[in-house]
Protein backbone atom coordinates (compact mmCIF):
# COMPACT_ATOMS: atom_id res chain seq x y z
CA UNK A 1 0.00 0.00 0.00
CA UNK A 2 0.86 3.71 -1.13
CA UNK A 3 2.56 5.62 2.14
CA UNK A 4 1.93 8.81 1.53
CA UNK A 5 4.00 11.85 3.16
CA UNK A 6 4.14 12.35 7.02
CA UNK A 7 1.77 15.26 7.99
CA UNK A 8 2.04 18.10 10.55
CA UNK A 9 -1.38 18.14 11.10
CA UNK A 10 -1.48 14.91 12.94
CA UNK A 11 -0.13 13.41 16.48
CA UNK A 12 -0.08 10.36 18.27
CA UNK A 13 -3.66 10.67 19.65
CA UNK A 14 -4.81 11.05 15.98
CA UNK A 15 -3.04 8.15 14.85
CA UNK A 16 -4.41 6.10 17.68
CA UNK A 17 -8.51 7.12 17.23
CA UNK A 18 -7.51 5.92 13.18
CA UNK A 19 -6.05 3.08 13.92
CA UNK A 20 -9.32 1.94 16.42
CA UNK A 21 -11.49 3.85 13.74
CA UNK A 22 -10.53 1.38 11.00
CA UNK A 23 -10.58 -1.47 13.12
CA UNK A 24 -14.27 -1.05 13.84
CA UNK A 25 -14.84 -0.09 9.95
CA UNK A 26 -12.96 -3.07 9.17
CA UNK A 27 -15.51 -5.54 11.11
CA UNK A 28 -18.68 -3.58 11.07
CA UNK A 29 -18.36 -2.55 7.59
CA UNK A 30 -16.36 -4.02 5.63
CA UNK A 31 -17.98 -7.78 5.82
CA UNK A 32 -21.67 -6.19 4.68
CA UNK A 33 -20.20 -3.84 2.21
CA UNK A 34 -21.65 -6.10 -0.90
CA UNK A 35 -24.78 -7.31 1.18
CA UNK A 36 -25.91 -3.64 1.69
CA UNK A 37 -25.05 -2.95 -1.86
CA UNK A 38 -27.38 -5.25 -3.43
CA UNK A 39 -30.36 -5.13 -0.90
CA UNK A 40 -29.86 -0.97 -1.64
CA UNK A 41 -30.01 -0.08 1.75
CA UNK A 42 -27.82 0.35 5.34
CA UNK A 43 -29.14 -0.99 8.40
CA UNK A 44 -29.73 2.15 10.48
CA UNK A 45 -28.08 -0.06 13.46
CA UNK A 46 -24.62 0.28 12.41
CA UNK A 47 -25.73 4.50 13.17
CA UNK A 48 -26.08 2.67 16.45
CA UNK A 49 -23.03 1.38 16.96
CA UNK A 50 -21.11 4.26 15.88
CA UNK A 51 -22.82 6.63 18.16
CA UNK A 52 -21.83 4.21 21.21
CA UNK A 53 -18.48 4.86 20.07
CA UNK A 54 -18.93 8.69 19.66
CA UNK A 55 -18.01 8.38 15.97
CA UNK A 56 -21.17 11.03 15.33
CA UNK A 57 -20.39 13.66 17.96
CA UNK A 58 -16.77 14.01 17.21
CA UNK A 59 -17.30 17.84 16.01
CA UNK A 60 -20.31 18.79 18.72
CA UNK A 61 -19.50 19.63 22.44
CA UNK A 62 -19.60 17.32 25.06
CA UNK A 63 -23.22 18.48 26.56
CA UNK A 64 -24.79 17.34 23.22
CA UNK A 65 -23.07 13.80 24.10
CA UNK A 66 -20.29 15.12 21.70
CA UNK A 67 -16.45 15.04 22.31
CA UNK A 68 -15.84 18.40 21.36
CA UNK A 69 -13.09 17.30 19.54
CA UNK A 70 -10.50 19.18 16.99
CA UNK A 71 -11.22 19.18 13.57
CA UNK A 72 -8.33 16.51 12.45
CA UNK A 73 -10.30 14.06 14.14
CA UNK A 74 -13.03 14.92 11.89
CA UNK A 75 -10.78 14.31 8.73
CA UNK A 76 -9.53 11.31 9.94
CA UNK A 77 -12.63 10.10 10.61
CA UNK A 78 -13.76 11.48 7.12
CA UNK A 79 -10.30 9.53 5.57
CA UNK A 80 -11.29 6.49 7.19
CA UNK A 81 -15.25 6.56 5.78
CA UNK A 82 -13.71 6.99 2.53
CA UNK A 83 -11.55 4.53 2.85
CA UNK A 84 -13.93 2.00 2.97
CA UNK A 85 -14.40 2.24 -0.93
CA UNK A 86 -18.24 2.36 0.01
CA UNK A 87 -19.24 5.74 -1.14
CA UNK A 88 -23.09 5.07 -0.27
CA UNK A 89 -22.18 4.80 3.44
CA UNK A 90 -19.58 7.13 3.52
CA UNK A 91 -22.46 10.28 1.60
CA UNK A 92 -25.18 8.78 4.41
CA UNK A 93 -22.94 9.31 7.18
CA UNK A 94 -21.04 12.47 6.50
CA UNK A 95 -24.57 14.02 4.74
CA UNK A 96 -26.04 13.63 8.43
CA UNK A 97 -22.85 14.40 10.58
CA UNK A 98 -21.57 17.37 8.76
CA UNK A 99 -24.68 19.11 6.92
CA UNK A 100 -28.21 18.07 8.03
CA UNK A 101 -27.97 18.45 11.94
CA UNK A 102 -24.89 20.82 11.98
CA UNK A 103 -27.37 23.59 11.22
CA UNK A 104 -29.16 22.37 14.62
CA UNK A 105 -25.83 22.83 16.22
CA UNK A 106 -25.23 25.93 15.04
CA UNK A 107 -28.33 28.13 15.27
CA UNK A 108 -31.10 25.68 16.54
CA UNK A 109 -32.99 26.22 19.89
CA UNK A 110 -32.24 24.86 23.29
CA UNK A 111 -35.06 22.75 22.15
CA UNK A 112 -34.21 21.59 18.85
CA UNK A 113 -30.85 20.56 19.85
CA UNK A 114 -32.54 18.46 23.06
CA UNK A 115 -34.97 16.89 20.35
CA UNK A 116 -32.94 16.05 17.13
CA UNK A 117 -29.22 16.89 17.65
CA UNK A 118 -28.77 14.93 20.65
CA UNK A 119 -30.86 11.75 19.42
CA UNK A 120 -28.75 12.24 16.21
CA UNK A 121 -25.30 11.78 17.86
CA UNK A 122 -26.41 8.97 19.64
CA UNK A 123 -27.18 7.65 16.52
CA UNK A 124 -30.86 6.86 17.22
CA UNK A 125 -32.52 9.52 14.50
CA UNK A 126 -31.33 10.09 11.26
CA UNK A 127 -30.84 12.90 9.34
CA UNK A 128 -31.28 14.48 5.80
CA UNK A 129 -30.39 17.97 4.42
CA UNK A 130 -33.80 19.36 2.06
CA UNK A 131 -32.07 21.23 -0.04
CA UNK A 132 -32.64 20.21 -4.03
CA UNK A 133 -35.91 20.75 -5.96
CA UNK A 134 -36.99 19.36 -9.65
CA UNK A 135 -36.58 22.36 -10.81
CA UNK A 136 -33.89 23.74 -8.28
CA UNK A 137 -30.84 22.59 -7.62
CA UNK A 138 -27.67 25.03 -7.69
CA UNK A 139 -29.87 28.23 -7.53
CA UNK A 140 -30.98 27.98 -3.82
CA UNK A 141 -32.72 31.07 -4.58
CA UNK A 142 -35.12 29.68 -7.09
CA UNK A 143 -36.49 26.94 -4.34
CA UNK A 144 -40.30 26.78 -4.63
CA UNK A 145 -41.17 24.76 -1.28
CA UNK A 146 -43.01 27.07 0.70
CA UNK A 147 -43.84 27.50 4.87
CA UNK A 148 -46.91 29.96 5.34
CA UNK A 149 -47.14 30.62 8.94
CA UNK A 150 -50.79 29.07 10.42
CA UNK A 151 -51.20 30.44 14.07
CA UNK A 152 -48.57 28.56 15.96
CA UNK A 153 -47.46 26.61 13.14
CA UNK A 154 -45.62 26.12 9.64
CA UNK A 155 -47.94 24.66 6.61
CA UNK A 156 -44.99 23.17 4.41
CA UNK A 157 -46.16 22.45 0.37
CA UNK A 158 -43.55 21.34 -2.02
CA UNK A 159 -41.27 18.98 -3.01
CA UNK A 160 -37.02 17.88 -2.98
CA UNK A 161 -35.25 15.42 -4.86
CA UNK A 162 -31.97 14.02 -4.78
CA UNK A 163 -31.94 13.95 -1.02
CA UNK A 164 -29.55 11.59 0.71
CA UNK A 165 -31.82 9.49 3.37
CA UNK A 166 -34.95 10.47 2.46
CA UNK A 167 -35.96 7.52 2.26
CA UNK A 168 -35.42 5.96 5.73
CA UNK A 169 -34.16 9.03 7.37
CA UNK A 170 -36.51 10.15 10.55
CA UNK A 171 -36.40 13.89 10.14
CA UNK A 172 -35.03 17.01 7.48
CA UNK A 173 -33.34 19.85 7.57
CA UNK A 174 -35.81 21.91 5.06
CA UNK A 175 -34.87 24.41 2.94
CA UNK A 176 -38.07 26.54 1.98
CA UNK A 177 -39.50 29.81 1.26
CA UNK A 178 -41.12 31.68 4.12
CA UNK A 179 -42.22 35.13 2.31
CA UNK A 180 -41.19 35.46 -1.56
CA UNK A 181 -38.20 36.34 -1.50
CA UNK A 182 -36.75 34.69 2.21
CA UNK A 183 -35.39 31.11 2.78
CA UNK A 184 -35.91 29.52 5.97
CA UNK A 185 -34.65 26.46 7.46
CA UNK A 186 -36.84 24.34 9.23
CA UNK A 187 -36.52 20.77 11.28
CA UNK A 188 -40.09 18.12 9.70
CA UNK A 189 -40.15 14.99 10.77
CA UNK A 190 -40.47 12.69 7.74
CA UNK A 191 -43.28 10.71 9.66
CA UNK A 192 -45.37 13.50 9.60
CA UNK A 193 -48.36 13.72 8.14
CA UNK A 194 -48.89 14.69 4.78
CA UNK A 195 -45.32 13.79 4.08
CA UNK A 196 -44.70 11.49 0.55
CA UNK A 197 -41.36 9.76 0.13
CA UNK A 198 -40.30 8.20 -3.26
CA UNK A 199 -36.83 5.97 -3.45
CA UNK A 200 -35.00 6.81 -6.12
CA UNK A 201 -33.08 4.75 -8.57
CA UNK A 202 -29.01 5.95 -9.21
CA UNK A 203 -26.26 4.91 -11.20
CA UNK A 204 -24.27 4.92 -8.23
CA UNK A 205 -24.12 5.38 -4.25
CA UNK A 206 -26.59 2.15 -3.91
CA UNK A 207 -26.51 1.28 -0.46
CA UNK A 208 -26.97 4.63 0.12
CA UNK A 209 -31.17 5.29 -0.35
CA UNK A 210 -31.67 8.81 -1.78
CA UNK A 211 -35.46 10.12 -1.89
CA UNK A 212 -37.77 12.35 -3.73
CA UNK A 213 -40.12 13.74 -0.84
CA UNK A 214 -43.45 15.58 -1.18
CA UNK A 215 -44.89 17.92 1.40
CA UNK A 216 -48.79 18.36 1.39
CA UNK A 217 -50.00 20.64 3.78
CA UNK A 218 -47.52 19.15 6.08
CA UNK A 219 -47.52 21.14 9.64
CA UNK A 220 -45.02 21.87 11.40
CA UNK A 221 -44.58 23.60 15.02
CA UNK A 222 -42.82 27.27 14.56
CA UNK A 223 -40.73 26.31 17.07
CA UNK A 224 -38.91 24.53 14.74
CA UNK A 225 -37.56 27.17 12.69
CA UNK A 226 -33.59 27.02 12.77
CA UNK A 227 -32.12 30.34 13.56
CA UNK A 228 -33.79 33.14 12.30
CA UNK A 229 -36.70 33.04 9.87
CA UNK A 230 -35.29 34.22 6.44
CA UNK A 231 -31.94 33.43 7.20
CA UNK A 232 -31.70 30.05 5.75
CA UNK A 233 -29.67 31.37 2.28
CA UNK A 234 -27.25 32.68 4.64
CA UNK A 235 -27.04 29.85 6.47
CA UNK A 236 -26.95 27.70 3.69
CA UNK A 237 -24.12 29.23 1.76
CA UNK A 238 -22.09 29.51 5.28
CA UNK A 239 -22.26 25.78 5.90
CA UNK A 240 -21.47 24.76 2.43
CA UNK A 241 -18.22 25.69 3.17
CA UNK A 242 -17.63 22.99 5.43
CA UNK A 243 -19.83 19.96 3.18
CA UNK A 244 -17.20 20.95 0.42
CA UNK A 245 -14.72 20.41 2.35
CA UNK A 246 -15.64 17.13 3.60
CA UNK A 247 -16.50 16.09 -0.19
CA UNK A 248 -12.43 16.80 -0.74
CA UNK A 249 -11.36 15.34 2.13
CA UNK A 250 -13.87 11.82 1.10
CA UNK A 251 -12.39 12.55 -2.53
CA UNK A 252 -8.88 12.35 -2.59
CA UNK A 253 -8.72 9.76 0.18
CA UNK A 254 -10.97 7.69 -2.37
CA UNK A 255 -8.68 8.61 -5.15
CA UNK A 256 -5.87 6.96 -2.92
CA UNK A 257 -7.87 4.16 -2.19
CA UNK A 258 -8.30 3.53 -5.62
CA UNK A 259 -4.68 3.55 -6.38
CA UNK A 260 -3.69 1.13 -3.58
CA UNK A 261 -6.51 -1.71 -4.95
CA UNK A 262 -4.84 -0.47 -9.13
CA UNK A 263 -1.32 -1.30 -7.64
CA UNK A 264 -2.40 -4.26 -5.69
CA UNK A 265 -4.46 -6.08 -8.77
CA UNK A 266 -0.69 -4.72 -10.95
CA UNK A 267 1.31 -7.24 -9.58
CA UNK A 268 -1.05 -10.17 -9.14
CA UNK A 269 -1.73 -9.44 -12.81
CA UNK A 270 0.75 -11.12 -15.76
CA UNK A 271 0.72 -10.93 -19.46
CA UNK A 272 3.90 -11.85 -21.61
CA UNK A 273 5.49 -13.41 -18.95
CA UNK A 274 5.44 -10.25 -16.41
CA UNK A 275 3.05 -8.81 -14.23
CA UNK A 276 1.71 -5.33 -15.55
CA UNK A 277 3.36 -3.79 -12.63
CA UNK A 278 6.54 -3.56 -14.87
CA UNK A 279 5.14 -2.00 -17.72
CA UNK A 280 6.64 1.24 -17.76
CA UNK A 281 3.42 3.06 -19.53
CA UNK A 282 1.51 1.71 -16.95
CA UNK A 283 4.22 2.67 -14.05
CA UNK A 284 4.46 6.47 -15.33
CA UNK A 285 0.61 7.10 -15.72
CA UNK A 286 0.37 5.67 -11.73
CA UNK A 287 3.66 8.14 -10.94
CA UNK A 288 1.66 10.85 -12.34
CA UNK A 289 -1.34 10.16 -10.91
CA UNK A 290 0.14 9.07 -7.68
CA UNK A 291 1.76 13.00 -7.67
CA UNK A 292 -1.36 14.57 -8.51
CA UNK A 293 -3.18 12.72 -5.63
CA UNK A 294 -0.59 13.77 -3.27
CA UNK A 295 -0.58 17.67 -3.92
CA UNK A 296 -3.94 17.56 -3.73
CA UNK A 297 -4.59 16.30 -0.16
CA UNK A 298 -1.58 19.35 1.02
CA UNK A 299 -4.11 21.94 -0.97
CA UNK A 300 -6.49 19.84 1.21
CA UNK A 301 -4.99 19.89 4.74
CA UNK A 302 -3.76 23.62 4.31
CA UNK A 303 -7.64 24.26 3.80
CA UNK A 304 -8.38 22.24 6.61
CA UNK A 305 -5.85 24.01 8.78
CA UNK A 306 -7.18 27.52 7.40
CA UNK A 307 -10.57 26.79 8.64
CA UNK A 308 -9.59 25.98 12.21
CA UNK A 309 -8.40 29.50 12.20
CA UNK A 310 -11.41 30.83 12.07
CA UNK A 311 -10.78 31.54 8.33
CA UNK A 312 -13.20 32.69 6.01
CA UNK A 313 -12.28 29.68 3.21
CA UNK A 314 -15.13 29.58 -0.04
CA UNK A 315 -12.94 30.15 -2.06
CA UNK A 316 -10.33 27.31 -0.86
CA UNK A 317 -13.38 24.82 -0.28
CA UNK A 318 -14.47 25.50 -3.77
CA UNK A 319 -10.95 25.09 -5.31
CA UNK A 320 -10.30 21.80 -3.07
CA UNK A 321 -14.09 19.93 -4.08
CA UNK A 322 -13.73 21.06 -7.65
CA UNK A 323 -9.92 19.92 -7.95
CA UNK A 324 -10.49 16.70 -6.03
CA UNK A 325 -13.73 15.52 -7.05
CA UNK A 326 -12.26 16.08 -11.02
CA UNK A 327 -9.28 14.01 -9.83
CA UNK A 328 -11.34 11.29 -8.05
CA UNK A 329 -13.00 11.20 -11.68
CA UNK A 330 -9.85 10.54 -13.56
CA UNK A 331 -8.09 8.39 -10.87
CA UNK A 332 -10.83 6.01 -11.22
CA UNK A 333 -11.35 5.86 -15.15
CA UNK A 334 -7.41 5.56 -15.88
CA UNK A 335 -7.55 2.85 -13.62
CA UNK A 336 -10.11 0.59 -14.53
CA UNK A 337 -8.77 0.31 -18.14
CA UNK A 338 -5.55 -1.81 -15.52
CA UNK A 339 -8.33 -3.82 -14.79
CA UNK A 340 -9.30 -4.92 -18.08
CA UNK A 341 -12.42 -6.72 -18.58
CA UNK A 342 -12.11 -7.30 -14.97
CA UNK A 343 -12.89 -4.03 -14.82
CA UNK A 344 -16.62 -4.08 -16.13
CA UNK A 345 -17.50 -6.76 -13.68
CA UNK A 346 -19.26 -6.12 -10.70
CA UNK A 347 -17.51 -8.62 -8.82
CA UNK A 348 -14.53 -6.23 -8.12
CA UNK A 349 -14.69 -3.01 -6.45
CA UNK A 350 -12.80 -0.90 -9.13
CA UNK A 351 -16.24 -1.20 -11.05
CA UNK A 352 -18.51 -0.07 -8.00
CA UNK A 353 -15.26 2.89 -7.32
CA UNK A 354 -16.13 3.92 -10.53
CA UNK A 355 -19.59 4.20 -11.02
CA UNK A 356 -20.08 5.63 -7.86
CA UNK A 357 -17.26 8.89 -8.25
CA UNK A 358 -18.88 10.18 -10.97
CA UNK A 359 -21.86 11.64 -9.07
CA UNK A 360 -18.53 13.89 -6.90
CA UNK A 361 -18.49 16.47 -9.85
CA UNK A 362 -22.13 16.89 -9.49
CA UNK A 363 -23.06 16.20 -6.01
CA UNK A 364 -22.94 19.66 -3.23
CA UNK A 365 -22.00 21.90 -5.68
CA UNK A 366 -21.43 21.08 -9.55
CA UNK A 367 -17.84 21.33 -11.29
CA UNK A 368 -19.62 24.25 -13.26
CA UNK A 369 -20.66 26.27 -9.70
CA UNK A 370 -17.17 25.55 -7.88
CA UNK A 371 -15.57 27.14 -11.00
CA UNK A 372 -17.82 30.48 -11.25
CA UNK A 373 -17.46 30.88 -7.00
CA UNK A 374 -13.60 31.02 -7.74
CA UNK A 375 -13.85 33.16 -10.85
CA UNK A 376 -16.48 35.84 -9.03
CA UNK A 377 -13.69 35.62 -5.81
CA UNK A 378 -10.70 35.86 -8.19
CA UNK A 379 -11.37 38.06 -10.77
CA UNK A 380 -14.47 39.49 -9.36
CA UNK A 381 -13.40 40.84 -5.94
CA UNK A 382 -16.26 39.52 -4.32
CA UNK A 383 -15.73 38.41 -0.98
CA UNK A 384 -17.47 36.93 1.76
CA UNK A 385 -18.34 37.29 5.69
CA UNK A 386 -19.83 34.93 8.62
CA UNK A 387 -23.24 34.47 9.46
CA UNK A 388 -23.51 31.99 12.13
Amino acid sequence: MYKSMKSQYFNAEHQLFRESLRQFFDKEVAPYANEWEEKRQIPKDIMLKMGKQGYLGLNFPEQYGGSNADLWYSVVFLEELARTGLAGFSTMVSVHQFMAINHIFKAGSAALKEKYLVPAIRGEKLAALGISEPAAGSDVSALLTKAERQGDSYLINGSKTFISNGTYGDFITLACKTSDTALSLIVVDLDAEGVSRTKLKKMGWHSSDTAEISFDNVKVPLTNLIGKEGMGFYYLMESLQLERLVAAIMAVIGATHTLDLTVKYLHERETFGKTLAKYQVIRHTLADLFTEVEMAKQMVYNTCWLFTQGETVVKECSMAKLYTSELANKVADKCLQYFGGYGYMEDFPICRIYRDVRVGTIAGGASEIMREIIAKIAIDGVSFGKVY
